[in-house]
């Protein structure tokens, strides 16, 4: 059973975000709001904790993991960007974009695509997201908290998945994670928008929350 840790949204407590913090250094995995949608995470640089991350989710090693950095400055530390790639993440962070960088040595194989040596990096425009990423000191792995029906026990003609409510959404992870932030907030299920800047010319190759702001820049 998951410990459920109450956070306010706006402006998350000091003691819950060390509590929370001391958690994931230990290599827990949490339940989470970003400004997108509800995530399951854990510290970049917690081996075990990323694999059973991968193992919750059902996800392939060659499947890269999402995660999270508190500035751009930050970014550029785990991703090579380009001149091009960093006038346009200036303009659209913090905010609802992945962007698919090249990697750097400092990001774990598990967390990026063997074979292009690429990760997907976001800065979230969250507080209990930015306060924790301070705490840690290491990014956040973010992948969506959607889970394969047979994860959750769920059948054909179970309900969808976009109709859980926050209640529903803590009940079918808390036997899979460690920590649930409860911030009160019920869960969205707009994604976010995804920016391709391997190459030389940037691309939006997944159309999600602020995908026109993008547009604009790409």
């Amino acid at each position: 059973m998951a410990k459920i840790f109450t956070v306010h949204p706006d402006n998350p407590q000091i003691r819950r975000i060390e509590e929370i913090k001391s958690a994931l250094s230990s290599g827990a995995v949490m339940l989470y709001p970003t400004d997108t949608v509800y995530a399951i995470g854990c510290d970049l640089n917690a081996k075990s904790a990323v694999e059973r991350v991968r193992q919750i989710k059902q996800l392939a090693n060659d499947k890269p993991l999402t995660f999270l950095c508190p500035s751009l400055s930050n970014v550029a530390t785990y991703a090579f960007v380009s001149d091009t790639a960093y006038r346009i993440m200036k303009r659209l962070i913090p905010g609802p974009y992945t962007f698919l960088l090249p990697a750097t040595k400092l990001v774990p194989r598990l967390a990026q695509n063997p074979k292009r040596k690429t990760t997907g990096i976001r800065v979230p425009n969250h507080p209990v997201c930015l306060a924790l990423l301070t705490a840690l000191g290491n990014p956040i792995i973010s992948t969506s908290a959607h889970l394969p029906p047979d994860e959750v026990g769920d059948g054909i003609g179970a309900n969808p998945e976009s109709s859980l409510s926050q209640v529903e959404l803590f009940d079918r992870l808390d036997n899979l994670v460690d920590v649930i932030v409860d911030t009160g907030e019920e869960p969205t299920y707009d994604v976010s928008t995804i920016l391709d800047m391997t190459g030389d010319q940037p691309m939006i190759t997944r159309q999600g929350l602020g995908w026109e702001a993008a547009a604009a820049w790409v």
